[in-house]
């Protein structure tokens, strides 16, 4: 036995050697250690080195927080096919998840796939029942491949120099530091379980009605750490435009029932699709469905409400607090000069919200031009509103080829502005308002005695600003008193108003109709009128 396991070491150490001599050899064609990638070197290289790597630069298109963004738009073209598994390897994997014989799981399982990617590839089958299904089917030996490439990948990271100089400055990337995310991101595309969760969870959080949009239903008997089985879409890509207007179906309301569901998605549900390229949106039948849920964004609470405040400031052309809410959205890294800051703002805001009109604003771009501005002052931006502006400009950039005429800047200002109005609380607000004026009441109150005792100190030589003041405590104690009255009237008036604002609401307890607590205030604020008047004559 002992003889067995020696002899075995000396062979994975010889396949190590071996990948290690055919990676090696592929970065030297590309002469990586003279001048470092360009992007399209970069996209040939991870072509070159196979399936795995083509998986690497997919996931990297879509991570412009590590990456320079001309290196991701070069790798979102990663997209193309790669070779097929044969339909005997595709079987015994089925039949190694599921305990069972092809002929017992489908009634019709076809040999030829759908689709062929670096992770796996897709078959149509019809189940026992009659179900038609799609079952995607990891390559065998894949996830042993991708972690000894990830081993050997780190290795060689120190030797690997990734630099941009589009724009006259070089850009460094830390290798080590993006393979080691890229590591931890594919440990989940290699289970499948987590995308059927995320399939799960985007239907019961996104999918509202299926007659307006939909997606594939997960078939948990049939879905494993190496296999995926859902309901099949009989549909087509959302790229053939040709045919939706042969089919007989409007282009334009397929657009707004997918960016009005795009935008419940990242505004309702806080979980939206972040690869929505024009292969991940079906047409069938009519309904647009969502397919491919790999890469699913999340975004915090939080978060949607700063994006909701960027727009509100935008809207309004305010600088400062635009300035102020993108600021609560990073971590400033290093010393930051705000003035220069809200320069750069101001000039976002002018080229963007200068036009009469706000139609056909570039919401991605927009979103894109603030992260970089956010980068270039030291704000680190976090993952997922990185991941949200790549999901934008991807969906976007569909929507404006699938129908040019839908303005999705319009329906995101509308669903802010309805969001704000849902979330408006009227008896909050005013319960707000009353605890401020009394808090400000307070310290208001204050000012007088306060004013009296610092000019006090300066009449009694405490206090000097080049020149001593005596003499005037009686002409100082009569100000006092003014002010005392005017405090006291405005506060009545104050009180007045808040008390005629809850007359409008059905706060309870009430008295004939009206609520007891502005009862209350009006008895008060009389009162309080009256004593000030009293007061006021009788000084005189």
């Amino acid at each position: 036995m002992k003889n067995k396991e020696k002899q075995k070491k000396p062979e994975k150490k010889k396949k190590g050697g071996r990948r290690s001599a055919e990676i090696l050899s592929v970065f030297a064609k590309h002469n990586f250690y003279v001048n470092g990638f360009t992007p399209e070197e970069l996209k040939t290289t991870l072509e070159d080195l196979g399936p795995t790597y083509v998986k690497i630069g997919q996931i990297l298109s879509t991570r412009s927080d590590i990456f320079p963004e001309n290196y991701c738009a070069e790798l979102a073209k990663l997209r193309a096919e790669v070779k097929p598994l044969d339909a005997a390897a595709v079987k015994a994997v089925i039949e190694a998840e599921t305990g069972k014989k092809i002929d017992e799981i489908y009634r019709e399982f076809k040999d030829e796939p759908i689709g062929s990617a670096s992770i796996a590839q897709a078959h149509y089958g019809v189940l026992k029942d009659g179900t038609r299904v799609v079952t995607k089917v990891q390559r065998p030996g894949i996830e042993e491949m991708m972690k000894n490439d990830f081993i050997l990948l780190k290795r060689f990271s120190s030797l690997v120099n990734i630099a941009s100089d589009s724009d006259g400055e070089d850009y460094v990337v830390d290798l080590r530091s993006v393979i080691e995310e890229l590591e931890r991101v594919t440990e989940n595309e290699l289970d499948f379980n987590t995308e059927a969760e995320n399939t799960r969870k985007f239907r019961e959080s996104c999918i509202e009605d299926d007659e307006v949009i939909s997606c594939p239903v997960i078939i948990d008997g049939l879905t494993t750490k190496r296999i995926l089985t859902m309901t099949f879409v009989d549909g087509y890509s959302i790229a053939k435009k040709d045919r939706v207007e042969k089919d007989g179906y409007d282009r334009l309301d397929i657009g707004k029932r997918i960016v009005e569901n795009y935008l419940h998605q990242v505004l309702d549900a806080g979980l939206f699709h972040a690869d929505p390229h024009p292969g991940n949106i079906l047409i069938c039948r009519g309904v647009p469905y969502w397919i491919d849920f790999g890469m699913i964004g999340t975004i915090s609470e939080q978060n949607i409400a700063v994006i909701q405040d960027m727009v509100f400031a935008l809207l309004q052309k305010d600088t400062e607090a635009l300035t102020n809410t993108v600021l609560s959205l990073g971590k400033i890294k290093g010393k930051l000069n705000k003035a220069k800051l809200m320069d750069d703002i101001e000039n976002i805001i002018n080229r963007y919200m200068s036009a009469k009109t706000l139609q056909g604003i570039d919401v991605g771009a927009l979103m894109t031009d603030i992260k970089e501005l956010l980068t270039e002052h030291g704000i680190r931006v976090p993952k997922e509103y990185t991941m949200l502006v790549r999901s934008i400009v991807t969906i976007e950039g569909v929507l404006n080829d699938f129908c040019p005429e839908l303005d999705i800047f319009e329906y995101l200002t509308k669903k802010m502005f309805q969001r704000a109005k849902e979330n408006f609380d009227i008896r909050e607000k005013i319960t707000s308002l009353l605890e401020s004026l009394a808090l400000t009441g307070m310290s208001t109150a204050k000012l007088p005695r306060l004013t009296f005792d610092v000019l006090k100190n300066l009449a009694m030589g405490r206090t000097k600003i080049n020149f001593e003041i005596t003499g005037y405590e009686e002409p100082l104690k009569q100000v006092r008193d003014m002010l005392k009255n005017l405090l006291l009237a405005a506060f009545a008036c104050v009180l007045f108003g808040g008390s005629c604002v809850l007359c409008t609401t059905d706060i309870q307890p009430q008295s004939n109709g009206i609520p007891f607590i502005a009862v209350m205030g009006f008895v008060l604020s009389v009162a309080l009128g009256i004593y000030t008047v009293v007061r006021t004559v009788r000084k005189k």
